[in-house]
């Protein structure tokens, strides 16, 4: 299941981090209620904003599903 960030976010994300080869993909710390990890975000041109992937283990802990509204708060990682 992937999230996709608010555009506003996604603004602000592109401004922070410098441009790399490849396809984009950001290093970040996630925190969805009492769940933390370290994953990547990537951005969707369809969306106009990136996309973070939310492992099933930590979907089924904090009990989200598609459709549902999700606090989430990312830190970028820096290399």
């Amino acid at each position: 299941m992937f999230v996709t960030l608010p555009p506003d976010m996604a603004d602000e994300i592109s401004e922070s981090v410098p441009r790399r080869p490849g396809f984009g993909s950001v290093r970040v710390a996630v925190r969805i209620g009492s769940s933390e990890w370290t994953t990547s975000i990537f951005p969707s041109k369809a969306d106009g904003s990136y996309v973070l992937p939310i492992k099933r283990a930590v979907r089924e802990r904090e009990e989200v599903g598609p459709g549902d509204i999700v606090e989430v708060t990312i830190r970028l990682i820096g290399d």
